[in-house]
């Protein structure tokens, strides 16, 4: 039955209407692909629940504070002091950054206007540092709910503007990091792409070492990725899926890496099939036939695995779910049509130089892997059991692991502009007065949670109160920190232990450090629940498909130790050798999915093979065939993967470039360590009991000395 269906697919003539139909497809959603940029939503507030006391301010002030309002500075730093002219020149610069569309009617707080409104008596921040060498500007930029790809553009016309002969300017605050923000994600829908597409067509020339072969995956790849992205613009447009510049960036990564992963399946079984048939089409219906359950075990096992995401309370991750899945399941339909299409109709001389002809010989039955095999073959238990202790080992480093946020600062890879003008604001000692926290109140209590307030390190004094309605009322308090630094973290917490403390008042605080803090809270909430989550789903996969107990379990607890040996030895990496001040909070549940989703892949390829080959050969001659069968190609598709996710790495994120790297060593770990040496000893060690409690292999024999030692039959 599957076999028909894989060969309807690739008929004489339905091989030129499946061609047809994806190619139309494709050239349709292109049109929605390069728009999905304008469709992001980076702005930190939306990426938290409605459960967390930070949202909830925002929901409070929603009338009388506009949640689209971005604190902006423009910073001034001149060594020796900043002269009359510099100060004179600021007005200037404030007086034309003023009329620029964006900024608010409140217009520009200069230092002049702040000396005067402080002579008054009026509560103003200073604006010039007390050695006289730093300055600054304030405004809000409000570019409306939708308006936030607006401000790239207003960075550069206040950039233009602000200039001092001599010295250094700035664009800091919240408009600064907004600004530097989208420079980081720019051209991140097509340099990111052309670099990944690059690598990958490096290690298909090298694995396939054909010029004409490695087109076709390329090709399948880049249509599948034009079809996803336009499907997630669509979804993002219509129907209020979350994307953001992460998201966006990992979707790309996961397309064309898995993609590629599953064209190498493909390509490497119809090969095998090309030498047992002499009809290409036949030799495709079998190619198909037998890597389909594999293939699509694998798509589904990342896909629901994304999908667990859905479960997070932060927006961000919830949506990175569908988004993912989306990608990996477009990519498989792509990837088992289009490509055996066009693999049938280029017929066997795409292989040039080395055509699989009709009855030759398989290489790989004497191959390196086959040779790996034997030599594991002699000693299994003790195989796995010093590669268990090794990983075991590598564990360790998890205690070097600080997931306790990054400063602005310690974000990028890179030092931006506003990190420039914030560093200039510490190293004087001026507070980012565009930092505040956010604290709603009962009125008749908003007194006492004032004076609650006034004696916390690093906060400033409490503002005027303002009225809200309903008995509500809000006031704000500068924070003498970086807004996502740990310190700010720290005065949040203080904060508001001591708002909730004030009896009737019913506090809440929010504001910008307020919603770095709720998005830990919520991140450590998500990794305790997502993780066990994304393992009971891989784990019910494993045993639908390979219809046993033992063995999904035995391939889930290898991949939870390779997850744990490489993110020890990422920490450590990330610490001695990167220089990266610490991890987002998030990072340990990305990768926790990335590694167990993607890291399966390798164990659902080698097993069901296993599987395949115990019926014939018996488990343990099985295991040394599907290794042998399979190593190569589950090598490159790791190979392929990793080297995909560390472009990541060329994107001047601390997070982006953590996650590539764990993404990568935790594959090159499954493939060339857990796949081929653990998972193959433990086959070896247990036998026929793999399969319990099915009766698979009841007979359980072991293997004969010849039988190790001769090369492997994989022609059947």
């Amino acid at each position: 039955m599957h076999q028909k269906i894989a060969g309807s697919l690739t008929g004489r003539i339905t091989k030129w209407l499946v061609l047809v139909a994806v190619v139309a497809l494709t050239g349709l959603m292109a049109t929605f692909s390069a728009k999905l940029v304008d469709v992001q939503n980076n702005e930190a507030s939306s990426w938290l629940p409605g459960s967390a006391e930070s949202t909830k301010v925002l929901d409070e002030l929603s009338q009388t504070v506009d949640p689209n309002d971005i604190p902006t500075l423009v910073v001034y730093h001149r060594d020796g002091g900043l002269t009359d002219d510099d100060l004179a020149t600021m007005e200037e610069d404030g007086a034309e950054i003023a009329e620029l569309d964006g900024v608010t009617d409140q217009g520009v707080l200069t230092p002049a206007a702040a000396q005067a409104a402080a002579a008054q008596g009026a509560p103003v921040p200073t604006l010039v540092s007390a050695d006289g060498q730093v300055a600054y500007l304030y405004f809000v930029l409000n570019f409306g709910a939708d308006g936030w790809n607006a401000i790239p553009e207003a960075a550069d016309e206040i950039r233009d503007l602000a200039t001092l002969d001599g010295g250094e300017v700035h664009l800091a605050g919240y408009g600064g990091q907004a600004a530097d923000s989208a420079e980081a994600f720019e051209g991140i829908d097509t340099n990111l792409i052309f670099a990944t597409l690059g690598v990958v067509i490096v290690i298909l020339l090298f694995t396939y070492r054909s010029p004409v072969l490695w087109l076709l995956p390329i090709l399948c790849a880049v249509s599948a990725n034009f079809i996803a992205t336009g499907l997630v613009y669509l979804l993002a447009k219509y129907a209020d899926l979350t994307v953001n510049g992460q998201s966006q960036a990992i979707l790309s990564i996961l397309v064309i890496g898995a993609g590629t992963d599953y064209a190498l399946l493909l390509v490497a079984r119809y090969r095998e099939e090309l030498r047992r048939h002499e009809d290409r089409h036949e030799a495709m219906a079998f190619a198909l036939h037998r890597a389909a359950p594999a293939i699509f075990a694998s798509a589904a096992t990342v896909a629901v695995g994304m999908l667990c995401l859905s479960f997070a309370e932060l927006n961000s991750t919830a949506g990175l779910g569908p988004v993912a899945a989306i990608g990996v399941t477009v990519t498989v339909l792509v990837m088992t049509t289009l490509l055996p299409a066009l693999l049938v109709i280029c017929g066997r001389w795409v292989f040039w130089p080395k055509r699989p002809t009709y009855r030759s010989a398989e290489p790989t039955s004497t191959g390196l892997w086959a040779r790996v095999g034997r030599a594991i073959s002699h000693r299994p238990r003790r195989v796995w059991v010093v590669t268990t202790g090794l990983l075991l080992l590598a564990c360790l480093g998890l205690f070097r692991l600080d997931t306790s946020g990054l400063s602005t600062e310690e974000t990028y890879t890179q030092e931006f502009d506003s990190i420039k003008g914030q560093k200039l604001l510490t190293d004087h000692d001026l507070s980012d007065n565009s930092n505040t926290i956010q604290v709603t109140t009962a009125t008749d209590r908003a007194g006492d949670v004032q004076s609650a307030l006034s004696g916390i390190d690093g906060l400033g004094a409490p503002g005027e109160v303002q009225e809200l309605s309903d008995g509500r009322s809000w006031f704000e308090a500068t924070i003498d920190a970086d807004v996502s630094s740990s310190t700010a973290s720290d005065i949040v917490e203080a904060a508001r232990d001591a708002a909730h403390d004030v009896d009737g008042a019913d506090a809440l605080v929010g504001g910008g450090s307020a919603f770095y803090l709720d998005t830990k809270i919520a991140s450590d909430r998500d990794s305790r629940v997502i993780m066990p989550l994304v393992l009971g789903v891989v784990l019910l996969i494993l045993i639908g498909l390979l219809r046993a107990l033992l063995a999904p379990l035995i391939l889930i607890a290898t991949v939870v130790l390779s997850f744990g040996a490489a993110l020890g030895i990422s920490a450590l990496l990330f610490e001695y050798v990167f220089g990266f001040a610490g991890s987002d909070p998030g990072f340990p549940l990305f990768a926790f999915v990335f590694l167990v989703a993607l890291g399966i892949d390798y164990n659902i390829f080698l097993m069901t093979r296993v599987r395949e080959e115990t019926a014939t050969y018996g488990t343990r001659k099985g295991s040394l065939i599907a290794l042998a069968s399979t190593g190569g190609v589950i090598t490159s598709a790791g190979v392929v993967l990793a080297a995909t996710f560390l472009v990541l790495g060329s994107l001047p994120l601390v997070f982006l470039a953590e996650l590539g790297v764990a993404v990568a060593l935790g594959v090159m770990l499954d493939t060339m360590i857990v796949r081929s040496v653990l998972v193959t000893a433990l086959n070896l060690d247990l036998g026929g009991k793999i399969w319990w409690p099915s009766t698979l292999d009841s007979a359980d024999e072991p293997l004969t000395e010849a039988e190790a030692q001769r090369p492997l039959e994989t022609v059947h």
